[in-house]
C-alpha cells in the first residue's frame, strides 16, 4: 500500500520503489490501512489550512495535534497517527521530523492532558461465553458464530487469526486438537505457531465446529466464511466481522455491545484462566504473550480482591 507519491532525487525508481515495498512489508496490513486512513486525513487538514503537507513543517504538526484534541482524539490515536505522517515522510525521502523538540513537546503536553491509559474492552468471560452461545439462533449464521466465539475463547484468538484459519490448521487429537497458527501479529515472519485447543465440557469450541463444518459443507479452504441474505456461504470474512459478532452476542444477552469488541475472546480466555488461579506461564502457552508483563496485567486485574492485602485484618 503505497501512502505517498514516489520521492524525488532518491536514485532509480526501480530500486527505491523495492526499499518502499519491504519498509511497507515490516508493517502489518492492519497498520498500514490505519496509516493510509492517518496520511490522508492529515492532507486534508492540511489543504484545509493552506499549509504543505509534504514535507510538513515542526509547527504544522503540532497545530494538528491541538486540533485532533479539540475533535476528540484519544493519545493513542494521535500517537499513531503521527507515526503514519512520519513514515510518509520518511518513504518520500524527508527527513522525519519526529525527533523535533516542537512535536516531542506538543506529544509530552497531549499525553498530560488527555493521558495515555488505554480504554479496555471487556473480557468476555466463559460465564458470559456460555450465555453468547446459548443465545445464538441455530440457523446457518448462528452455527457459525457459535463455533467462531468458541474457537476464539477456547484459543484466545485475535481477530486476524480467526479469519485466516484454514480447516488443514486444525489437528484432531485425543480431547482436544492442535491449531496451528500461520501467522499472527507476535509471528510477522510466518514461521509459525501451534497451540492446542480443548473441547471442554462448557464452550465445546470443536462441537461447535463440527457442526458448523458439517451444515456448511465447509471440507477445506477458510473456516469462517461470510453468509449472504439468502443463506449462501460465500467468501472471507474481515476482521472487522469478528468485533461485529461478539457485539451482536453481547447484546443478544443484555449486555452494551460498546463495552465489547474482538479482542474480548482473547481477553475472555485469559481473565478467566486467571480468576481460575492458572499459572500465568501455562496462560501464556494458549495466548503466546512474549511479554508476561503485559499478561500479568490482567491476571493481576483478575485477582485484585481474591489476593488482597486486607484480607486477614479488615
Amino acid at each position: 500500500m503505497s501512502l505517498i507519491l514516489p520521492p524525488p532525487d532518491t536514485g532509480p525508481v526501480s530500486f527505491q520503489a523495492a526499499a518502499d515495498h519491504l519498509a511497507l512489508a515490516a508493517r502489518s496490513s492492519a497498520t498500514l490501512r490505519a496509516y493510509h486512513t492517518d496520511w490522508k486525513t492529515f492532507v486534508i487538514w492540511c489543504d484545509a489550512q493552506n499549509v504543505t503537507a509534504l514535507p510538513a513543517y515542526p509547527n504544522t504538526v503540532a497545530a494538528w495535534i491541538a486540533d485532533r484534541m479539540d475533535q476528540g482524539l484519544k493519545a493513542a490515536t494521535l500517537t499513531r497517527g503521527i507515526a503514519a505522517i512520519s513514515c510518509a515522510h520518511e518513504l518520500a525521502g524527508y527527513e522525519s521530523f519526529s525527533r523535533s523538540r516542537i512535536v516531542q513537546d506538543a506529544l509530552k503536553g497531549m499525553r498530560r492532558i488527555l493521558g495515555t491509559a488505554p480504554t479496555r474492552k471487556a473480557p468476555a468471560t466463559v460465564g458470559l461465553m456460555r450465555q453468547m452461545l446459548a443465545a445464538q439462533p441455530d440457523s446457518l449464521i448462528g452455527l457459525r458464530n457459535r463455533a467462531l466465539l468458541a474457537l476464539g475463547f477456547a484459543g484466545a484468538l485475535r481477530r486476524s487469526e480467526l479469519v485466516t484459519l484454514e480447516v488443514k490448521d486444525l489437528a484432531p487429537q485425543e480431547g482436544g486438537a492442535l491449531l496451528t497458527l500461520r501467522r499472527s501479529k507476535t509471528d510477522p515472519d510466518g514461521s509459525g505457531q501451534t497451540i492446542g485447543i480443548l473441547n471442554g465440557s462448557t464452550i465445546r469450541a470443536l462441537d461447535h465446529l463440527d457442526t458448523w463444518c458439517e451444515v456448511s459443507g465447509i471440507t477445506s479452504g477458510l473456516l469462517f466464511r461470510s453468509i449472504d441474505r439468502h443463506g449462501r456461504v460465500g467468501g472471507s470474512l474481515s476482521d472487522r466481522s469478528v468485533a461485529r459478532i461478539v457485539k451482536a452476542g453481547a447484546k443478544a444477552i443484555g449486555l452494551d455491545p460498546e463495552i465489547f469488541s474482538g479482542h474480548s475472546l482473547r481477553a475472555g480466555f485469559i481473565t478467566s484462566g486467571a480468576e481460575a488461579g492458572v499459572d500465568a506461564l501455562l496462560i501464556a502457552e494458549t495466548s503466546r504473550h512474549k511479554s508476561l508483563d503485559v499478561l500479568r496485567r490482567y491476571v493481576r486485574h483478575a485477582s485484585l480482591l481474591k489476593v488482597h492485602a486486607g484480607q486477614r485484618f479488615l
